[in-house]
Parts: structure tokens; C-alpha cells; sequence
């Protein structure tokens, strides 16, 4: 095809005082290039304002580029209206693409080898009751006074009994094919917040760190609560963001996230509130540019324009909270009394692994968090979140940065530390490792992702030799946790790092498989063992398995021709975890459940032998 000719001429006194001009054909050519004629404007409003950006980190920094770029991004250079360039991020978008497609097809062909939670029978009889609930038109509200759930949002176990009704998967099966759903959305949300906050590169890196994060994809599969919970904060995350840089004059679309965000957050988990914290102080450095900018009574007129355009994405979330949380809006301070309720431990307590002790979980020591999350995190992101956090306090104290970018990387690291921090000084009781806490891990990876960008920035600036060099390390601590997760599989969520010594390290001292996930890989090897040697049930009777370890579980993974129960003395076989609470027994093994050397589950024949308990220390 002949290419058009471009009739833009500009004679050199204006190409040399209007250096925006000569960009300005420089970019229109390039659209003309591309034979996109439809779309030249978007294209050169596009590319026009990915210059700004890089300008406006020029200044930020200084013409020597010193310092931190203003969103630590890749897409703050004005070396970006090249050919290579463009090409250059649409390979990172066309790989963050390729990223969740992989994933997507590794979860459908997996999610069924994922076995129950402990807590997911309970919540599958939430889900009943409160179908039942809405179904009755709710003259049946069992369900706001079901155990403690009713504090909990449904949402998740709500869908998943309604999915369980259209297509032909057993329920367990649906509620494992559900959070692979929700946590690829998760994963999505993240590439386009880290996208948003760093450009193209640092949104990949954002998204390849999430997927990699084992603790993450392993929740994902199986823990109704947690993992929809920081899928839920992250979705409000990036619309707080959209809200700081469109200030004062946020779109329908940004109050649409905001609105949706809060609503989901805060209706699966009141914690959903801290949400209002990180809010409130990000975006002090705005507010306070804006006083300087504007003056005090035209900040606060903007501010409150802010306010009353978001009531309806506000008026939204609450609609949103009460459809899958009924319960918080039957009486105004419902949500608060949730709130105290959870500020205090609600159960007997019991003794949980840690660094090698039995300590009771309100008595863990300050340190319980820090130090999991040091253990559990792949090394390459401990390592950028600690200094994208440290990048972060240090672009604060820059005056030349913009404020909107200071609210959004504070907002983002408080997203990330926050909730640590105030657990820390507060001490609540803790266990189960760090699985109430996952949520701040979608804005520790968009931190790092944007921190790896940044890196990257540099180095095309100073040592653009080095690239290679910081690729490959940044390729080799991705594919350290990528084989470890190959390793556990289906038991990611069990994860140690290097640091750690991985799970075999760690064995003896912390917790592995809290949740019993290994008794599903236990029971089936159980049926085909006694498949095998053609043994059946004595008559009259269905098979005995004493069981040290989630009961309900065992029995779903088990099936109808066992029995289950704690009585050692009258089972037939005795199905343990390989946790600390549940004792090695003298008897035949018949199924055994390892993962890089470390026991997750055994199954013992005690036919005709006299066992007394298995638990290895007193119940609590």
C-alpha cells in the first residue's frame, strides 16, 4: 500500500523554539505510519500525555534525572514516542495477557485437586441459609444468628451455591472452581493497578509476582474468606488511586470502583474498613498542595465537591454490603459491633508452632508477623516491597513531586505495612500463620512491581549494560518460588522461602498444613489402596477411620463408605496430619502424603491394636 504523504511542515525557527511541535510530527507520522487515520487524535492524545508524564518527572527530578521518578514508574522518561518504545510496552501487556491466560488454563485444569479448608463446610451451611434466608423473603433469618459467620460477609459462599446449581460440579468442587475465578480476577485487577501506578513494565512485573506469590495462588483455591477478601481491597486500592489522579473531578467509572470496592471489602470482612485509614492519610500530601495551590477555601471547595460526587458510589457499596452481608444493616451499628467483637479473641484458646515452641495464639509475640512474612514471601518480593516501602518515605520528603503522586504510593504503602504495623503494637491473637493477612499482599507486589520499573528506568539511563543483569535476577527469584509451588502442589499455601531452608526447614518449627488440605490426597489414596487389595467393609458395618485433624473434611474427602470419629479404640485406620498436635503411631502405614521430604498426611492400619488417642498433646 502507498504511503500517505504528510503535508505538516514546520520551518526551523518553530521546530527549534517549539520543541512540543516537532514532537507533535514527529507522533502525528508515526500514527500516519500505522494507516490508523480513524484514531490519530486518541493516538496523539495518548502518546502527548505519556510525555507529560516524563516531563513532569524531569522536574520532579531534575535534568539530570537524580532521584526518584515520580510514580517510580517506566513510563516516566520522555525517551517513550519511539517506535521501540511503543512496541516495548505493548510486549508487556501482550505478556501480562499471556500471564493470566496460562494461569487461567493451570486453575482449570487443577482446581479439583485442592482439597477442603477447615473452615468450608461451615461456610457452604452459611450459603443455605442464607439462600433461605432472601428465598423466604426473610420470614427465615437463621442465618443472622448462624455461629459467628453472620459477622462475615456470604458473598463468596452465596455465588458458589448458586453456581453449584447450574453446573454439573460437586459443591466442593464448585467453591474450588469459584476462588480460582476470583483469584484471577485478583491477579487481573493487580497487573492494572500496578499498570496504572508504574506503566506497562511495572504492571507484568506486579501481576508475574502476585501469580508467583505461592501463599496467594495456594489461599486462592480454597479459603473462602481471606483470599475474596483481598481481591475485594484491591479492587478498592485501584480505585482510590483513579480517584488521586483525577482530582478534583473523578469519573462515573472511578466512583463506580470506589463504590464497588468499599461495598465488597467491607461486606466480606469489616476490616475492609482500614480501607477509610489509608484513604485519609494518602492523601494528606494532596490536600496539602492543593492549600498551597489554591489557598484554604478553594482546597476545602474541592474537596467537599469530591465528597458529595462520590455519595452515590457510597449509597452504592452499601447496597452492595447489605446484599451479601444482611446482617450489618439490620441495625445501624451492626458494623461496629462486628468490629469489637473481632478486637477481641472469641474462642478457648490453643497452642499453634511457633520458631519451634507451643504458644498459645493470644500470647504470640510481636514479631509472629514479621517474621512469617519474611519466611513465607518469595525472596525477589520481600525484597522490592522493602524497597519500594523505603522508596516511598524517601519520595516524601522530596518538595519538587507532585502531590497526587506522593497520595498514591503512600496509599499503597500503607495498603501494604498498615495492617502489619497495627497488629504488631496491638497484639491480637494470631494463628494460622499470615492467612488472615494475605490482602496486603496484591499492594506489596504492585509496590515492587513499580519499584523493579523504576529500577529498570535507571539503569536504561546510567547503566544501560546492566539491564540484562537485573532481568535475569529478577527471571531467577521468579523462578525460585514457581519451582517450589511445581514441588507442593496442590499445597502452595504451606510455602517457605530459601531463607527458611522451604518447607523442609521449616517443618519443625511452624505449621504447615493448618488447614488439613492433604487428607483429600490422604482419603483417595486410601480408597485405592484398599481397592487394590480388594478388602471390603466388615458386614454390617461401614468402614472406621479414627481422624486427628478437620472432621467434616475428612469425612466429604472420604465419602459415604466410612465412618469418621476421634475413637481410636473401635476405628479401622487412623487418618493424621503430619502437624505437631497429632502422634506418630506404632502401626502399619498404609497411605503416606509427603511434600519435599516432610510428612503432610498419614494413614495408619490399627485393626486389632489398642490406640488410646492420637493427639500427642492434651486437646485444649
Amino acid at each position: 500500500m502507498v504511503q500517505p504523504k504528510s503535508n505538516l511542515r514546520l520551518n526551523s525557527d518553530q521546530t527549534r523554539h517549539s520543541p512540543l511541535a516537532l514532537k507533535f510530527v514527529h507522533l502525528t507520522i508515526a500514527a500516519l505510519h500505522q494507516e490508523n487515520y480513524a484514531t490519530i487524535p486518541n493516538y496523539l492524545e495518548r502518546e502527548l500525555r505519556y510525555m507529560d508524564a516524563g516531563e513532569e518527572a524531569q522536574s520532579a527530578t531534575g535534568p539530570q534525572g537524580t532521584g526518584l521518578p515520580i510514580a517510580m514508574s517506566s513510563i516516566t522518561t520522555s525517551a517513550i514516542d519511539t517506535p521501540t518504545r511503543r512496541s516495548v510496552e505493548r510486549t508487556c501487556d501482550d505478556l501480562a495477557v499471556m500471564v493470566l491466560a496460562a494461569v487461567g488454563l493451570i486453575a482449570g485444569l487443577t482446581f479439583r485437586d485442592y482439597g477442603l479448608g477447615w473452615d468450608d463446610y461451615t461456610h457452604a451451611e452459611y450459603a443455605d441459609l442464607l439462600l433461605r434466608m432472601y428465598e423466604s423473603g426473610f420470614k427465615d433469618v437463621s442465618a443472622l444468628s448462624f455461629a459467628n459467620l453472620y459477622m462475615y460477609g456470604g458473598g463468596f459462599d452465596m455465588v458458589a451455591a448458586l453456581l453449584h446449581k447450574i453446573i454439573p460440579l460437586e459443591l466442593f468442587e464448585t467453591r474450588r472452581l469459584l476462588g480460582a475465578i476470583v483469584g484471577m480476577i485478583g491477579l487481573a485487577v493487580t497487573w492494572r493497578l500496578g499498570r496504572r501506578v508504574g506503566g506497562p513494565l511495572a504492571g507484568l512485573a506486579a501481576l508475574l509476582l502476585l501469580a508467583l506469590c505461592p501463599t496467594f495462588y495456594g489461599h486462592m483455591f480454597m479459603n473462602p474468606k481471606d483470599a475474596p477478601f483481598a481481591v475485594a481491597m484491591v479492587i478498592l486500592m485501584l480505585g482510590l488511586v483513579r480517584l488521586a489522579e483525577e482530582y478534583p473531578s473523578p469519573s462515573p467509572r472511578t466512583i463506580l470502583i470506589v463504590g464497588l470496592g468499599a461495598g465488597l471489602s467491607i461486606g466480606s470482612r469489616i476490616l475492609g474498613g482500614l480501607a477509610l485509614v489509608y484513604a485519609l492519610i494518602g492523601f494528606v500530601p494532596l490536600l496539602l498542595e492543593e492549600m498551597r495551590t489554591n489557598g484554604t477555601r478553594e482546597a476545602v471547595r474541592r474537596f467537599s465537591h469530591v465528597v458529595y460526587v462520590l455519595l452515590p458510589g457510597l449509597i452504592f457499596g452499601y447496597l452492595v454490603m447489605g446484599l451479601i452481608w444482611p446482617w450489618s444493616i439490620m441495625e445501624p451499628g451492626n458494623p461496629f459491633q462486628a468490629l469489637t467483637y473481632f478486637s477481641h479473641f472469641f474462642e478457648k484458646p490453643w497452642k499453634e508452632m511457633f520458631d519451634g515452641a507451643l504458644v498459645s495464639v493470644p500470647d504470640m509475640p510481636w514479631f509472629y508477623l514479621p517474621t512469617l512474612f519474611a519466611l513465607q514471601l518469595p525472596e525477589v518480593l520481600l525484597g522490592l516491597t522493602i524497597a519500594g516501602v523505603a522508596g516511598t518515605f524517601v519520595l516524601l520528603s522530596r518538595p519538587g513531586v507532585p502531590g497526587r503522586r506522593k497520595t498514591i504510593l503512600l496509599m499503597l504503602t500503607l495498603a501494604a505495612t498498615l495492617p502489619l504495623v497495627i497488629a504488631m503494637v496491638k497484639r491480637p491473637a494470631l494463628y494460622n500463620g499470615i492467612r488472615h493477612f494475605i490482602f496486603v499482599i496484591p499492594p506489596m507486589t504492585v509496590l515492587a512491581g513499580a519499584t523493579f520499573a523504576w529500577g529498570m528506568d535507571w539503569l536504561r539511563e546510567n547503566r544501560r549494560s546492566w539491564q540484562p543483569v537485573a532481568v535475569a535476577i529478577f527471571s531467577f527469584g521468579l523462578l525460585l518460588p514457581l519451582g517450589e509451588m511445581i514441588r507442593l502442589h496442590p499445597y502452595q499455601y504451606t510455602h517457605f522461602n530459601h531463607i527458611a531452608g522451604t518447607v523442609r526447614g521449616a517443618d519443625e518449627l511452624y505449621m504447615l498444613d493448618y488447614w488439613g488440605l492433604a487428607f483429600k490426597q490422604a482419603s483417595d489414596s486410601l480408597r485405592e489402596e484398599l481397592n487394590e487389595r480388594q478388602e471390603v467393609a466388615p458386614h454390617g458395618r461401614k468402614w472406621k477411620v479414627a481422624v486427628c485433624g478437620p472432621q467434616r473434611p475428612a469425612q466429604v474427602a472420604l465419602g459415604p463408605d466410612f465412618t469418621i470419629g476421634w475413637d481410636s479404640n473401635a476405628a479401622d485406620f487412623a487418618m493424621t496430619l503430619g502437624e505437631f498436635y497429632c502422634k506418630g503411631l506404632t502401626a502399619p502405614v498404609m497411605v503416606e502424603i509427603k511434600r519435599d521430604d516432610v510428612v503432610f498426611a498419614r494413614v495408619y492400619d490399627i485393626r486389632g491394636r489398642s490406640i488410646s488417642s492420637l493427639l500427642a498433646i492434651p486437646a485444649p
